[in-house]
């Protein structure tokens, strides 16, 4: 672990000059230098006084972030199956998450659950066929290569009317799917 850069990382998101940390920790701001460059290190009671001068602790400052997964494959989907739609969860664990993407297979004659009023927004996009973005009782049709982009105040669903599959990239903000 690089300690110096992490206290420079930690000083700055706190908005703190040098000078103000060597105040706060009652170091010197050559010495702040010298340890933020990787020039020397601290002493434990040291990094401890910085560390709490910079509102956090020893056990804060070692803990290691995990990893966060950026790359989803195949065999990260879940695949739920109905018979009037197939949901492919693309982003597993997303109501963590701000939004949620879904890519959902609507057959022949196939409808979408049904998504009642809430606070988010939805966003789609056709890949293959057409689709009939139901809002209230408005029609909307959206063919292959089109989008559709709604505030989730009304109740809306899908509908695929034509004789071939209809599949469609959905995101939803905040997670509702």
């Amino acid at each position: 672990m690089e300690i110096g850069r992490k206290i420079k990382q930690l000083r700055i998101q706190k908005g703190l000059t040098l000078e103000e940390l060597a105040s706060r920790s009652e170091l010197t701001k050559g010495f702040l230098s010298q340890l933020e460059r990787e020039l020397t290190s601290p002493s434990i009671a040291t990094l401890n006084d910085i560390v709490e001068a910079l509102g956090s602790s020893l056990a804060e400052f070692f803990k290691e972030e995990e990893q966060e997964q950026l790359v989803f494959h195949k065999k990260d989907f879940f695949v739920d199956e109905r018979e009037i739609y197939t949901i492919n969860w693309i982003v597993p664990n997303t109501q963590k998450n701000a939004m949620e993407p879904i890519l959902i297979e609507l057959p022949q004659g196939g409808d979408s659950f049904v998504m009642d009023p809430h606070s988010g927004e939805e966003f789609g996009y056709v890949l293959e066929g057409a689709i009939i973005l139901m809002v209230g009782e408005e029609k909307h049709i959206v063919h292959k290569g089109e989008t559709f982009y709604l505030s989730g105040k009304s109740r809306h669903y899908l509908k695929n009317e034509k004789k071939t599959t209809a599949k469609v990239l959905w995101v939803s903000t905040p997670p509702l799917f």
